[in-house]
């Protein structure tokens, strides 16, 4: 039998080379890539849409404060861009190239002010690890290590500051109440129960569950063996409290706030530690009310605590919002996220 029609069947409608195939899915690529840009610089408008009446006063009580400590408070606002990415790289084996991280960890100071609990900074930063060829199960492990690192380097700094300044601690006041600790240590048995439930319940998390605890602790069993690691690891995390808390003080020193810089210092990692467990996105709303109140119980006025914690909000947030969300559109474009 001849195969020549199916010869010239073949030949009339031939296989498409792959080379056109890519050529075809280039262009809807590229509009999603374009899309991706631009979307951070929307959700940017839309925020400063809903939110314009903190933005106005914000900037109209800043207008009257020194702008010198206002200068010196947004250094610190990006020193602390630095101080996260020492702790992002301790906290990974592979090398990462330091301009990208700095600005990755840039950009992922916009995002975390989108979404609660650090969702958008962690997001970015594992986009970011995976683009480096980092696996998928180091990179959230890295996150996990991140996470508990950055909580456990604030406790010791708020004893020394209440044992080495005792000056500097609020009064008694200020402490929580019974009920407040209460649903604290119920949070914090809730959270590993939960944990628990889930992998019994839920068969198929069980294996991505087992996956990720292994590679984490070989990962930090390894990263704490190379003092190119662990030093930045745990160095960055204590810095991070203490730049954060400095753009504190630098505003209340530009307002004229009656409070010594280590009075400042510690009233906001005071706040940040006591409202850390609430999510929310950036930490804004909780900590804002926790600063509000641990500086009024200093005998500050209400009207000036509430300038300082505006003028914080803008330096950390607004201000830096719009280049981080264009550095954020920048790494998508290169395709580094």
């Amino acid at each position: 039998m001849s195969l020549l029609p199916l010869d010239e069947t073949a030949s009339t409608h031939p296989r498409p080379h792959p080379a056109a195939d890519v050529r075809r899915r280039t262009p809807g690529a590229t509009a999603a890539r374009r899309a991706l840009v631009l979307l951070p610089l929307l959700l940017l408008a839309g925020w400063a849409a809903l939110d314009w009446r903190a933005v106005h006063d914000g900037a109209a009580r800043l207008a009257a404060a020194d702008p010198w400590w206002l200068l010196v408070g947004l250094l610190f606002t990006y020193l602390s861009a630095v101080a996260a990415a020492c702790v992002r790289q301790g906290a990974i084996p592979e090398r990462l190239p330091p301009g990208p991280l700095v600005a990755s960890q840039i950009a992922a100071g916009a995002a975390n002010h989108v979404l609660p609990a650090s969702i958008g900074a962690h997001a970015v930063t594992v986009r970011f690890l995976l683009r480096q060829g980092v696996p998928l199960p180091r990179a959230t492990a890295s996150i996990a290590l991140y996470s508990l690192v950055r909580a456990v380097a604030k406790t010791p700094l708020v004893l020394i500051f209440v044992l080495a300044a005792p000056s500097a601690a609020p009064p008694v006041r200020l402490l929580p109440e019974g009920r407040t600790l209460v649903l604290a240590a119920v949070g914090l048995l809730l959270a590993p129960a939960a944990a628990a439930a889930l992998y019994v319940l839920v068969r198929p998390l069980r294996r991505p569950a087992l996956d990720f605890v292994r590679s984490a602790l070989t990962d930090a069993r390894s990263l704490h063996t190379r003092p190119a690691r662990f030093l930045p690891l745990w160095g960055g995390a204590v810095a991070a409290p203490l730049i954060q808390a400095s753009v504190v003080a630098s505003v209340g020193t530009a307002l004229g706030l009656p409070m010594s810089w280590p009075q400042l210092l510690f009233a906001f990692l005071a706040a940040s530690t006591a409202a850390g467990a609430v999510p929310a996105p950036g930490g804004i709303g909780p900590v804002d009310a926790a600063l509000v109140f641990t500086l009024a119980g200093y005998g500050t006025p209400l009207p000036l605590a509430t300038a300082t914690v505006i003028g914080y909000r803008a330096l950390t947030v607004w201000v830096p919002l719009l280049p981080g969300m264009l550095v954020l559109s920048a790494l998508v474009q290169r395709k580094l996220l």
